[in-house]
């Protein structure tokens, strides 16, 4: 039986009343954290990852440290690709490292299936341990998209231009749409084990969808986020969509049948509103200010919660990820503000 009692953020996700604005911030397992950092000294990512115990460890410390609404399962979206044959190798100081990168039709239709029970059974336990025996919040479970996985697997590693990608998606559309449709069941199998297992909301980190514009979005990339989250959708839990640089994007995620939208800090969240998105939203302070004195923080925080406080179905977050210089101290304290203010309004 779950100890779960705070459900403030599944509440903001369905676009409810809240009594204050829940927080959580993406990355805010690992990376920055002391305890992390001397984990890291021992253990590679797939290292911690496959031992439930130390997963669930590092996946409730920034609950325990900093006090947040939401837990966010410690992996990363490369972790189920092994599973259907991807030889992928995460590299210090560079990212995924991809051995066998698609360049053909023939190299998508050697792709197999995930089984997650068999395949990624560290992951589900992991999610086991943490919703039965030791979260007080909500666990968000997560994957990545098609369209960033692919990135990855055509690329062969991690790209600034996406040019390899996107002229694979011109060139060979059929081949496309096959890695596509390779990716959403992969993507489908892969969440649905994360919900029975116990995850109480998914995001999905469509990281480097915004290389690409509208037209080559709605024609490529869309008609497969709406499989995905229309059979995601039976499951019952709130669903999170992220993307980087992606504010051009928002309009047409805002058709797709999911809760929340994270925004990146391109986009506020009153002109977001203004843009006629009607889902809940979630974000978005640019990490980067998080090295600002405290005060410059207050002010831009405030700003940002004033905006989402000015209608029910908004979470307080990151544009994009934590990263290791920012102090653990600043994010406790940030959330304490939060809290504190915006159960004050």
């Amino acid at each position: 039986m779950s100890k779960q009692k705070n459900d403030t953020f599944l509440r903001a996700c369905r676009g409810e009343k809240t009594d204050y604005v829940p927080v959580w911030y993406m990355r805010q397992a690992g990376r920055s954290q002391p305890e992390y950092r001397a984990l890291k000294e021992k253990y590679s990512l797939f290292e911690i990852t496959h031992q439930p115990e130390l997963c669930a460890y590092v996946t409730r410390l920034p609950v325990e440290q900093y006090h947040v609404d939401a837990a966010i399962l410690y992996k990363d979206i490369m972790s189920p690709l092994p599973a259907i044959g991807v030889d992928v190798e995460i590299k210090a100081g560079v990212g995924p490292v991809i051995a066998n990168p698609i360049r053909s039709l023939a190299d998508v239709e050697k792709l197999g299936e995930i089984h997650p029970e068999e395949d990624v059974p560290y992951v589900l336990e992991t999610i086991k341990l943490l919703t039965t025996e030791q979260l007080n919040v909500p666990l968000i479970g997560f994957a990545g998209a098609p369209f960033t996985l692919a990135s990855y697997m055509i690329e062969g590693g991690p790209s600034k231009n996406y040019n390899k990608t996107k002229a694979f998606m011109y060139a060979e559309p059929k081949a496309w749409f096959a890695l596509m449709d390779k990716l959403a069941d992969m993507t489908i199998r892969y969440v649905k084990a994360q919900i029975r297992a116990g995850a109480n909301a998914i995001q999905i980190f469509d990281s480097w969808v915004g290389a690409v514009n509208v037209d080559d979005y709605r024609t490529f990339i869309k008609p497969t986020m709406a499989r995905i989250f229309a059979e995601l959708r039976e499951e019952n839990v709130p669903l999170i969509m992220f993307g980087v640089g992606a504010s051009h994007l928002a309009k047409e995620w805002n058709d797709l049948p999911l809760d929340v939208i994270g925004l990146d800090w391109r986009l506020s969240i009153r002109e977001a509103r203004e843009r006629g998105i009607t889902k809940a939203l979630q974000g978005n302070l640019d990490p980067a200010v998080l090295l600002a004195p405290w005060g410059v923080i207050e002010k831009r925080v405030k700003q940002i919660l004033d905006e989402g406080m000015e209608q029910p179905g908004y979470i307080f977050n990151l544009g994009h990820g934590i990263f290791p210089e920012i102090q653990p101290e600043t994010l406790k304290r940030l959330t304490a503000f939060i809290h504190d203010y915006t159960s004050r309004k």
